[in-house]
């Protein structure tokens, strides 16, 4: 048998319908709920590097950087404090996402992207006029709130609007709607950081009300799903906004299997309990290990911590700044490759090529840093090396952008039946949000005591979550949301735990799945 291959024949049916301009609308107005997440991101790390902020709120931070000097670079920025500010909400948004999976799931997905903006836009002011720790500190927890119930809701609604053969590419677009909010959260720090009364700051905070009011208003003039509204007992609203979503009358196919999906999700009281059972196996593990893969992968050090980085390794104020704008432009540009190719080459193709290339530019990154700045953190970068090292960065955080980026959002909300669709993805948010939190309140302790070490520290991950892909991960393209067991089904591994029960009408398409 070939090594790693899956090839499933027949994963799903081929329903009637078309990508219209309106589930187009519809889907790029949810994604911009990526927009909140992804500008907090990239505003925490340049905040957090600008001499005003630390100054007024981390002001032993700023006397340990100036009075480094010549000396280890590597713990200049070490604080627990200055760690908590940036990774405070991400636990916030783990609490939040079990709330978000309650409400979503008896509201709809629609509400919680309303009540998403509604608490980011307060955290946001909190934030702006904030003059005191605290202050700062319940804004972040705030922000982490409107966090969890985005990242809940927004991927879920997604993967059900869009058609089969498109899914990928839309629900992509809530990854891409992150990078652009990040790279425009580094191009406000790039500029709100020449603001000459010291208060760019503030500007930059205060600017995260922007796409909370995106949400907002956004969420206002979108329906809910299909799956959703059938599952709350309105089957002709449902069908209505079916035929519109896919342009067309003739749904009947697809409506009913979406009754199917609906009549066994009724039957499930309490989602929590079952989707421990043998029969979810696949769902729960999958929905554990790929938001807990995605922050080993290291990105989130690179993507808030940016600025903070490349000014550790010797780059000026303006040079980090504008390093990081660079980085931001990469990861844009590389999620829409992942938008092209997603549905093209499927998500295993980009999963193993993303993480072959983390691995070599992690390493080479290790090295580089590792040979000019040693165990002491003594030394300095040439312009050359400088560089070099922000190629090696960028072409990471590319390899990540179109594989473990966009695809740690879209698998875990693609793979989950009905019933248990809102408490897969709430697991999926809380991980991502815990390790999110772990690494974030970390990283800069790490960075001080395993020096450049800590770049073979995430590479050694890359590789074993890289292998799991390759064995464990089956191929999920163009099989509609519903039929997803067909694939776990037809798996070498995950098929055992699969029921004929659990396959619409009963039947499965018997694939062959070569390993």
């Amino acid at each position: 048998m070939a090594g790693g291959t899956f090839n499933i024949e027949g994963g799903g049916k081929n329903y009637e319908g078309r990508i219209t301009l309106f589930v187009i609308f519809t889907c790029v107005v949810a994604a911009s709920g990526g927009l909140l997440f992804g500008y907090d991101i990239g505003i925490s790390g340049g905040v957090t590097s600008m001499d005003p902020f630390l100054s007024k709120f981390f002001p032993s931070v700023e006397k340990k950087m100036k009075n480094s000097g010549d000396g280890n670079m590597y713990c200049k920025f070490e604080s627990q404090i200055l760690t908590l500010f940036t990774s405070s909400l991400y636990i916030a948004a783990l609490v939040a996402s079990f709330f978000a999976s309650v409400v979503t799931r008896k509201y709809g997905r629609k509400i919680s992207m309303f009540f998403a903006g509604c608490v980011f836009l307060l955290g946001a002011i909190l934030n702006g006029v904030a003059n005191s720790i605290v202050l700062l500190i319940l804004g972040r927890l705030s922000l982490g709130v409107g966090v969890g119930f985005a990242n809940q809701a927004v991927p879920v609604y997604l993967a059900e609007m869009a058609p089969a053969k498109f899914r990928g590419a839309l629900n992509i677009s809530f990854t891409i709607a992150c990078t652009i909010g990040i790279l425009v959260a580094n191009l406000v720090n790039y500029g709100t950081s020449k603001i000459k009364s010291g208060q760019g700051w503030r500007v930059s905070l205060a600017l995260a009300g922007v796409p909370a009011l995106m949400m907002i208003i956004g969420s206002l003039f979108l329906p809910d799903t299909p799956n959703s509204i059938l599952a709350r007992g309105h089957p002709k609203e449902a069908k209505k906004v079916l035929q519109k979503i896919r342009g067309t009358e003739n749904v009947d196919e697809e409506f009913q299997d979406l009754i199917q999906a609906s009549e066994a999700a009724k039957k499930v009281e309490h989602p929590w309990t079952n989707i421990t059972q043998p029969r979810y196996r696949p769902q729960l593990v999958i929905c554990c290990l790929i938001p807990l893969f995605q922050q080993l992968t290291g990105i989130n050090v690179i993507m808030f911590y940016a600025p903070v980085l490349f000014k550790t390794l010797g780059m000026g104020d303006n040079a980090s700044l504008i390093s990081a704008v660079i980085t931001g432009s990469v990861n844009v540009v590389s999620t829409i490759v992942s938008i092209v190719t997603v549905d093209r080459l499927g998500r295993r193709v980009l999963f193993l090529e993303g993480g072959v290339q983390m691995i070599v530019c992690q390493i080479a990154v290790a090295i580089l840093v590792g040979l000019k700045f040693g165990v002491s953190g003594v030394g300095s970068l040439t312009k050359g090396e400088a560089n070099f090292l922000l190629f090696l960065i960028c072409m990471y955080v590319a390899g990540f952008a179109w594989s473990w980026g966009p695809l740690g959002w879209l698998v875990p909300s693609e793979i989950c039946p009905l019933e248990i669709r809102s408490a897969g993805q709430a697991i999926n948010v809380s991980i991502n949000m815990l390790f999110t939190f772990v690494i974030g309140q970390a990283f800069l302790t790490m960075l001080c005591s395993m020096k450049f070490g800590l770049f073979f520290f995430f590479a050694g991950f890359v590789i074993i979550m890289t292998i799991f892909v390759a064995f464990f991960i089956p191929e999920t393209k163009n099989v509609p949301i519903e039929e997803i067991n067909t694939v776990w089904k037809a798996h070498w591994f995950w098929g055992k735990y699969i029921p004929d029960d659990a396959i619409i009408d009963g039947t499965h398409n018997k694939g062959k799945v070569d390993l």
